[in-house]
């Protein structure tokens, strides 16, 4: 598959059937032995390697690493923020074994057509408390529902742990209901900032590498592992099984209902561009900006 590397897909009583064609009779033992030997294990192909490059992205990585450490030592809250796939509602097939006393028998088909509904998980990592929210949404990933999304963890989660902050980070993907170029967003962002009375500082990730913004390889992957195999015939199922995301090293998860209706295709205020308030920063200003409340601490 790739030149200079050995691989073989082959089970360990195929390679000795193998070995033994050519004269060399082993066990599947020693095939293991031999295996180690020249250091080969089963692994699987990971998508590591990006479509493309942009020609700032490691500057923007250091960047993200300066907010990082200046929120971190002002005390003020870093949030990786993202939404996972949606999901359907209903008798479908999901990977993974579960135990049961009988075979679970589920739809033949993902047809959507057959779905009670759909979810959009919004998560919300909260990098210092090593606590990961899931505000589940029954309508659209909207720009609009993501802002209600930060809000409600603000309300419920922010304020609380973080009484005397005066700043929060966003670290986000460019693209979805946070994109970089979506002028809506921003709007959201100034509406979010005037309702929680809080400057809120946004990092998105460059193009290609949304795989580095925590959230996906922190908290992301707990969650899918524990919803392995779980059908999600109702809701209420299915933020169950998201609740139970927690690992050994201390990691916690809540999940709300953020049930109400977001209509896709919303836009920004017209001439939303003058009046603006969001301010940029002098260096890579599309991927790095605030957006600053008219009354603080309201």
């Amino acid at each position: 598959m790739r030149e200079g590397v050995l691989w073989t897909n082959l089970s360990l009583r195929g390679l000795a059937k193998k070995l033994a064609a050519r004269g060399f009779r082993v066990s599947v033992t020693v095939v293991t032995q031999l295996l180690e030997k020249h250091q080969m294990g089963r692994r699987k192909a990971l998508k590591k390697r990006a479509f493309k490059h942009h020609p700032q992205q490691n500057r923007q990585f250091q960047i993200i690493d300066h907010y990082r450490r200046l929120y971190e030592n002002a005390g003020n809250p870093i949030l990786s923020i993202d939404t996972k796939k949606k999901e359907l509602i209903g008798n479908f097939f999901r990977e993974g074994h579960t135990y049961t006393q009988k075979v679970v028998e589920t739809n033949d088909h993902d047809f959507p057509s057959l779905a009670s509904g759909v979810i959009h998980p919004h998560g919300l990592y909260d990098l210092q408390r090593n606590h990961g929210h899931i505000n589940v949404g029954t309508s659209h990933d909207t720009s609009t529902f993501a802002c209600d999304s930060i809000a409600y963890w603000w309300d419920h989660f922010g304020r609380a742990n973080y009484p005397h902050a005066t700043s929060l980070l966003l670290l986000c993907d460019g693209g979805g209901s946070n994109a970089a170029n979506r002028y809506i967003f921003k709007y959201c962002l100034e509406k979010l900032a005037d309702r929680i009375g809080l400057e809120i500082r946004v990092c998105h990730y460059p193009p290609y590498e949304s795989k580095f913004n925590p959230i996906e390889h922190q908290f992301f992957p707990h969650v899918t592992r524990a919803c392995v195999g779980v059908i999600f015939n109702t809701v209420q199922t299915a933020m169950g099984a998201m609740a139970e995301a927690t690992t050994t090293t201390g990691l916690t998860t809540t999940v709300h209902l953020l049930d109400g209706k977001y209509k896709t295709g919303e836009k920004a205020p017209k001439n939303y561009k003058k009046s603006m308030r969001i301010v940029f920063d002098k260096e890579l200003p599309k991927w790095n900006y605030r957006a600053i409340p008219t009354k603080q601490g309201s």
